[in-house]
């Protein structure tokens, strides 16, 4: 490994304001006063609301005077519900900012309601559809500091959030510049307690995002530089992470690979997240794993787009065999080092719903920023394999 350093704390600007570095959490009650918020609601998920790091915090903010209240009714896959929910208590408790603590989940919904504090009009009226983001009231929209427990979505310097609509369960970008968190709090020592499947399907998502960014068909050199490098982090730290989770030098690279890989697909994504969140929506899959299973399957069907620039990633990342087929041959490996399934059949997938997963996959905004062009009956022989295993 090439990553030795003497002190991996550090604060940034890029994308955003971030603090980095363990034992930073410390430090929420001034990301507040900086941020100009005295009532914050801390939104999380209701696996992590029991837990002492949330009391911690809690206590924290109240011996700083700071009136903060919890929310933490959300699901794994953020619906529409829990964002009038949490909209309901963010204006009854009179707030002027919202916390957002923990991973995807707690990171889309409080985004969404921080977003939808000020707003007229329905939540779907704001989905990244053209320029509907200009509908918005940029005044309407409350500061956000974000605390990321996992490594792996990378919502904490992400300018969108990503929740269910239930009346034809699909998944929704609610997308607004300003939804970018003003201040980022990534403390690697809050992710150490993740058990080891949790850590390898998170990191694998990091992975995903950096790799789908790499590959995605458009002109953007800074987020393809960042990609690279977030994805030879992943190479070198995640199997460490899952192995051994208490090692902060690990959770800390898994954590910045996770921020990379987010700030890199504002270039794009492609068929992975696709195919991923119709199965999420439908079979309640957990995201990051879901995408770690497809992603040699993709990697496989864009072959003749991407080929090149595998290659090139193959060298930068000094796998043995640095050609398509041996990095190919690499995302096998980790997978099976790490404890990913090959299969979506093993992830409660089954092949009566591909004609729905396709046709949702097709109308996916991921679907655009995939190498090659797509279609139904594509998608639906994509599944199949997934579903099957069939690599060849």
């Amino acid at each position: 490994m090439i990553d030795t350093y003497p002190s991996l704390t550090g604060n940034w600007n890029f994308p955003t304001k971030m603090r980095f570095g363990a034992g930073r959490i410390k430090e929420l009650a001034e990301a507040c006063g900086t941020a100009g918020i005295e009532r914050p609601l801390l939104v999380t998920d209701p696996g992590l609301k029991p837990l002492p790091m949330i009391a911690e915090a809690l206590a924290l903010l109240e011996k700083n005077g700071l009136a903060a209240a919890l929310f933490a009714d959300v699901h794994p896959n953020p619906v529409s519900a829990d964002v009038d929910a949490g909209l309901k208590a963010f204006q009854r408790g009179k707030h002027d900012g919202v916390i957002v603590f923990g991973g995807g989940s707690a990171m889309d919904a409080g985004k969404a309601v921080a977003f939808m504090s000020g707003q007229t009009r329905p939540m779907w009226d704001y989905e990244d559809r053209e320029d509907w983001w200009t509908r918005a009231d940029p005044n309407g929209i409350a500061p956000v500091i974000a605390v990321p427990t996992t490594a792996g979505t990378g919502s904490e310097v992400g300018r969108a959030a990503v929740i269910t609509d239930e009346s034809d369960h699909t998944k929704k970008i609610i997308f607004h510049p300003k939804m970018m968190p003003v201040d980022v709090i990534c403390d690697p020592e809050l992710t150490v307690g993740l058990p080891p499947s949790i850590t390898a399907a998170t990191g694998m998502d990091a992975l995903s995002h950096n790799l789908e960014a790499y590959c995605a068909p458009f002109w953007h050199p800074l987020a393809q530089g960042i990609s690279l490098e977030g994805m030879r982090l992943c190479k070198e730290w995640l199997p460490e992470a899952v192995k051994r989770g208490s090692n902060i030098e690990a959770r800390s690279f898994m954590l910045a690979a996770s921020s990379m890989g987010a700030t890199a697909f504002q270039k794009g994504l492609g068929s992975m997240h696709a195919m991923s969140h119709p199965c999420s929506s439908l079979r309640g899959t957990h995201h990051g794993l879901t995408n770690a299973v497809v992603m040699p399957y993709v990697l496989l069907h864009n072959r003749k787009a991407i080929e090149e620039k595998i290659v090139a990633a193959a060298n930068y990342l000094a796998l043995k065999d640095r050609s398509f087929n041996g990095f190919v041959d690499w995302v096998l490996a980790l997978r099976e080092e790490i404890g990913i399934p090959n299969t979506l059949s093993e992830i409660g997938v089954d092949s009566g719903i591909i004609p729905q997963l396709a046709a949702m996959a097709l109308e996916d905004p991921c679907t655009g920023g995939n190498p090659l062009p797509m279609s139904v009956p594509v998608y639906e022989d994509l599944f199949a394999r997934a579903i099957e295993g069939k690599l060849a």
